[in-house]
């Protein structure tokens, strides 16, 4: 029973140790979301302590521009040290005590790039530093240029099939339109012809009835018997 309960003890301990190691594989390989944007700006107000060095990293795709500035708010005598180091380590911006710096790399090799601002000149005065940093692909930005000029392409052609279908609409409305003018002009002949034939169905009722009458009067009078008269006339 003690063996069993090792056993499912160590499988146990054996899941869970390669679950860490998958989580941490993946947390160490998933990059970060901004990274693959076309242009990542940060705007930092840091508190540098007297005496002291901050180094921020920055993740640069190959081929994106770099840049970075700082410039001291205050404190002290408003000035700090500034330096930036290539991913591959070498020093690009050499060491500065000034109250603003600037460093540009336009074609990047790809990398973290350390930015560091020094504070240890100044040893009891601390600094208020505003930290600016930019990362802007241009390459991602003429593939977002030209998918805008494909969209505005689909717009183009949109609007196109629009004003086709806004022409078939109006050719529908007109042959509607014409139909019902016919449909109209038909049903009015028809109530005109109905109408005539009316009228003279009447006509021709009142003139088969006055002739019937007047026959019917001359066939009485041709055998009309008159009272002085003893002999019947034929």
């Amino acid at each position: 029973m003690a063996q069993k309960t090792w056993h499912t003890l160590t499988i146990i301990t054996l899941i869970f140790t390669i679950l860490s190691i998958v989580g941490e594989s993946t947390s160490t390989t998933a990059a970060p979301w901004y990274e693959n944007l076309p242009a990542v700006t940060m705007d930092y107000k840091v508190h540098i302590d007297p005496g002291k060095e901050d180094c921020y990293y920055q993740y640069v795709q190959p081929g994106a521009t770099f840049y970075a500035s700082y410039q001291v708010l205050k404190g002290g005598d408003g000035m700090c040290g500034f330096a930036v180091r290539h991913p591959n380590g070498q020093l690009v911006h050499p060491y500065e005590w000034r109250q603003s710096a600037e460093y540009a790399d336009q074609t990047s090799t790809g990398g973290y790039y350390a930015v560091c601002i020094d504070n240890q000149f100044s040893r009891f005065a601390s600094k208020l530093v505003n930290l600016y940093l930019s990362v802007i692909r241009y390459d991602m930005w003429e593939k977002y240029a030209k998918e805008v000029e494909e969209l505005d392409m689909n717009i183009k052609n949109f609007t196109s099939s629009i004003q086709f279908v806004e022409r078939n609409v109006n050719d529908i409305l007109q042959y509607q339109y014409h139909s019902r003018a016919r449909e109209s002009r038909d049903y009015n002949l028809l109530m005109d012809n109905n109408t005539y034939i009316l009228r003279w169905s009447f006509i021709q009722i009142i003139a088969i009835a006055a002739t019937g009458t007047l026959q019917v009067y001359f066939v009485r009078k041709l055998f009309e018997v008159k009272d002085n008269s003893s002999k019947t006339r034929i």
